[in-house]
Order: C-alpha cells, then structure tokens, then sequence
C-alpha cells in the first residue's frame, strides 16, 4: 500500500466488503484467510490433478503446465476485484497478492520467472495502474520470486462478456515478447487476477513457448465456479 493510500485509510478507513469491520484493508486479515479455497484440479475441464497440472487430456490444446486457481469468483472475492479494477481501490490487489503468496511459495520452483499478463494500455490508463502488474509484484515481494515484463499487447481488445470463441478470435496473436534474452530456456510463471474461458491465458503461454520459454504455468486469484 503506498503513503498516500494508508494515509487515507487513517482518516476513511475501509469496511471489510465481508464482515463489515473497520479496517485500512478492503478485506481483513481474517476474512482473506477465509476464502473459500480451490482445490487442486485441471483449470480447463475441472479433472483432479496433483499441484494444479493440466490433466493429459487438455494438455493437447494448451502450452500451459500447471494452472494455480486462488479462490471461486463469487462473493466477497468478486467484490473484491471489483472494487480494486472499476472503482480504482488499488490496495485491494495487494490482498489479492498477499493470498496468492502461500500458494506460490508452496507449489512454485525457487527458479520460477513470474510475468504478469499485461491489460490493455486503455484500461491500464483509465485505472492509472495495471492490476496483473500490482498483483505480480506483490506476489514477489512477499516470496522473493522475481518477476519482470516480458510480453506486451498488441491491441486494445477488451474481453469483457465474449465467449469463448469470440475471445479466442480476439486474442489470437495478441502478445508480442520482449526481453526475449530472459524467455529463451525460462521457467515462466503467468499472473493475473481472474480466467475464465483461458483464451487469453493460452495465448501469451503460446507467445511466450514459440520464444523459447521451457516451460509456462500460471497462476491467479480467480475462476468463475463450473456450471456443471
């Protein structure tokens, strides 16, 4: 949290979006650890796998390993992410990174690269920040991961409400690498706050594999629950 944001919850200090207490957090300490919780599964049809692996099946369509899930987009975590990517209350990725840490610290190699999943430059101007990029450095201050940016958009397609077709189209040859002297032979490590159909996801694992990455996980705060 910067200066200026604990200044301000000094003087207006947020009510827990869960139980209502007064806090300088959107969700407190207690009510973070209270998350309903994922449990290690394929991120794509759902199977249970060890350490979020991509069950053999779905590993056909996708350049992803290993996919970590946080918790169900519902409830006070799909506030929480609300609130921190729409009404601009950037402390809230830091809970969200502060989640995520456990979990990385307990299922990610110590030579792991994190990379955040870069948002489109409007959004990252309308917000004033990146949520993926808040997210990652989080996640690394609080595990000593380190990360650095190694893709970038091409264009300024929002997902927002697309199935997944139309997001596959949207997103097909979205990314561009960057620093690809840190990709070639890197174990990669996406971040972002939420997946849902994975079109995006896939592609910048995609972008990154053709670059020489050896291998490209990911992990994130959320997934809307099956609807099966």
């Amino acid at each position: 949290m910067s200066l200026s944001q604990q200044i301000i919850s000094i003087f207006a200090p947020h009510a827990c979006l869960s139980c209502g207490a007064e806090h300088n957090r959107l969700l407190c300490v207690s009510c973070t650890t209270a998350l309903p919780t994922v449990p290690s599964r394929c991120y794509r049809c759902h199977a249970t796998t060890r350490s979020y692996a991509v069950c053999r099946t779905c590993a056909r369509d996708t350049s992803l390993k290993q996919v970590i899930i946080g918790t169900p987009y519902r409830d006070a975590a799909k506030e929480l992410l609300h609130r921190a990517k729409y009404e601009r209350a950037r402390s809230g990725l830091d809970e969200i990174g502060e989640f995520l840490a456990p979990l990385a610290r307990l299922y990610l190699p110590e030579n792991a690269l994190l990379v955040p999943v870069p948002t489109a430059s409007s959004r990252v101007r309308q917000r004033g920040y990146d949520q993926a990029d808040c997210i990652t450095r989080r996640i690394s201050l609080l595990t000593s991961l380190p990360w650095t940016k190694l893709l970038v958009r091409r264009g300024q397609v929002h997902q927002v409400g697309s199935n997944r077709a139309q997001r596959i189209a949207h997103v097909k040859q979205a990314f561009r690498p960057v620093n690809t002297g840190r990709i070639k032979g890197a174990h990669i490590v996406l971040v972002d706050d939420v997946v849902t159909t994975g079109a995006t996801l896939e592609e910048a694992a995609r972008t990154l594999r053709r670059a020489g990455a050896a291998q490209v996980d990911a992990i994130l705060f959320a997934q809307p629950p099956s609807k099966s």
